[in-house]
């Protein structure tokens, strides 16, 4: 017995309950997902948390019957003429999609599914489940199809690694970065803006202007120059780059004086059109060009989901020029800045996948064989293990793709590399070689933290809101404790924003306990309290997020500290 069968197991076990208690509930399909299970519903009426409760009841009594799981195939004819009598439409429904002659259905007491299987022996084994959420589901993930409900749920062999998983959920729970976001004053997202579209508050901007700039010195210090291109385009140009046939459902259009424009969901015709408006020689390659690039795409509705998925977001996007024999130096060079970067924002480690020539692309064999060699080639020059993902690369070219892994072991698809023979030759991308001819380059497309959305999301998570002290929006509270001390504060205050540090002080009525808890709360990394003792001495009273109160400072003594701090990154 696995977990994957003991799951999905337990969700006939689930669906068995809920038309012992809700008759009259129609079932839709219940497989096992990683770390649970789901079930599809259609009832009239929304589960309840309390309905949870009641479900987890009532699968305790169908455990404690211990119906074994019996497989039983039937022709369709048999297989409709049942399901037509149990009303159970989805059934049918998927009867026909399924296609062909034979079908099973397993059965356990009075409960019969149409499934495949394999299924555990019998309801008893099941020793440690729990019901999570309830959640509005299409059918088949369909817009337009029927709204469904969906009840989560997990199982394990054992109540120690249920427990364990649970708590496990909770910690997860509490690193939300949806959660996050809104206690912390970082972003938003509003019904009349659009869904998918991020509003940044000034916190959250700060923070964002803080990774900006350091990724904006370490593009400089590898020889990256810098670009801005415009936010839309006209459609001629997508025509060339081939994203009008091969990505024309992800994007947005419309027109301006009866000619056709769309919002960039990419930045690479843009730094094109830069290499284009001048001659290149091959002295001169590679050229790197790096932008801050804002880009929008129409993701559905259903897949959104808070900074990991959106419709609006930033890309550190760059695309490099080079010749062919420089092209594996390139990647590897992309691939250690990659590593340095992650481990910086403090993620140790990370997984690599090569996405190949998909169905629908452009190009030649020729092409797309050169492209994916190189990526491999580079891999194998590093040193890095990569799995296959066959018919995933991008329309016009394969790509590495690096998801960083949390302190959760969670991947987040960040960096990608992508090598490009196809858009050179669409744009007609030439440069003069040393015996002066003219040569194609090749396209290196890039970013390193990939969408500045999701990075912030996959950020605030791995830290839980608890920034080390170089990426705090807010570096230092300062608390003075009486009205009589607020001069003394705004002194310290302009002193330490004098020395490029972000510091703020809380002049509120309160208590200086609620001060410091709401500091706290806060995540920020120092609070300085300030009362008539530390005024008349000129010292301060520093406490430390994480080490608690460190006593008496000078202002000078403390500088110092957060210098070497910030100089350590941590």
């Amino acid at each position: 017995m696995d977990l994957e069968t003991l799951r999905h197991s337990t969700s006939h076990v689930l669906a068995d309950a809920v038309k012992r208690l809700f008759p009259g509930t129609k079932l839709g399909i219940g497989p096992s997902i990683k770390d649970g299970f789901y079930y599809d519903f259609e009832k009239a009426e929304p589960f309840t948390e309390e309905d949870l409760a009641k479900l987890e009841e009532e699968m305790r009594k169908i455990i404690k019957e211990n119906s074994p799981f019996e497989r039983q195939e039937l022709s369709k004819d048999e297989a409709v003429k049942l399901f037509r009598e149990l009303k159970e439409d989805y059934k049918l429904k998927l009867i026909e999609e399924i296609g062909g002659e034979k079908f099973s259905v397993y059965r356990h007491g009075g409960f019969v599914d149409l499934c495949r299987g394999p299924h555990i022996s019998s309801s008893g084994d099941i020793k440690a489940f729990k019901l999570l959420s309830v959640a509005g589901a299409y059918w088949h993930g369909i817009e337009t199809n029927a709204m469904l409900q969906r009840i989560y749920g997990t199982a394990f062999m054992t109540q120690k690694d249920l427990d364990a998983h649970l708590k496990l959920q909770e910690e997860l729970k509490s690193r939300d970065h949806r959660k996050l976001i809104k206690d912390l004053d970082l972003m938003s997202f509003h019904e009349e803006v659009g869904a998918g579209l991020v509003i940044y508050h000034p916190k959250g901007a700060l923070l964002r202007m803080i990774i900006e700039d350091h990724m904006k010195k370490e593009h400089v210090k590898r020889g990256y120059q810098f670009v801005i291109g415009p936010h839309i385009m006209k459609s001629d140009i997508w025509d060339i780059s081939g994203h009008n046939g091969y990505y024309r459902q992800n994007m947005y259009y419309f027109k301006i004086e009866d000619a056709e424009f769309a919002i960039k969901p990419m930045n690479c015709p843009g730094h094109i059109l830069v290499f284009k408006s001048a001659k290149r020689s091959y002295r001169e390659l590679p050229l790197r060009y790096f932008e801050f690039g804002n880009v929008y795409r129409h993701e559905k509705s259903g897949v959104l989901h808070g900074l990991l998925r959106v419709r609006g977001f930033t890309q550190d996007d760059a695309h490099i020029f080079c010749l062919r024999e420089q092209v594996k130096d390139e990647i590897a060079g992309v691939i250690d800045f990659v590593a340095e970067t992650l481990k910086v924002f403090g993620f140790k480690e990370f997984s690599v996948e090569l996405s190949t020539r998909p169905e629908k692309s452009i190009g030649s064999d020729e092409d797309w064989a050169l492209a994916t060699d190189a990526l491999i080639k580079a891999m194998q020059a590093k040193g890095l293990k990569y799995e296959v993902n066959e018919g995933e690369g991008a329309f016009y070219g394969p790509k590495i793709d690096i998801k960083l892994k949390d302190v959760f072991g969670r991947e987040w698809q960040c960096a990608t590399i992508q090598c490009d023979f196809t858009l050179p030759e669409r744009f007609n991308l030439l440069y003069t070689d040393k015996d002066g001819k003219e040569k194609r380059p090749v396209m290196l497309h890039r970013v390193i933290l990939g969408s500045m959305e999701r990075f912030l999301g996959a950020l605030i998570e791995q830290h839980g809101g608890a920034f080390p002290f170089w990426l705090s929006p807010v570096q230092a509270e300062i608390i003075p404790i009486t009205d009589n001390q607020n001069d003394y504060a705004e002194a310290v205050n302009k002193r330490l924003l004098a020395e490029g540090f972000r510091s703020e002080i809380d002049k509120r009525s309160e208590k200086m306990q609620k001060k410091i808890r709401d500091a706290e709360l806060q995540k920020i990394p120092y609070m300085i309290v300030i009362g008539e003792k530390e005024q008349l001495a000129g010292t301060l009273n520093i406490r430390s997020k994480s080490k608690g109160n460190l006593g008496l400072m000078t202002a000078d003594d403390f500088i110092k500290k957060l210098k070497e701090e910030t100089e350590k990154k941590i």
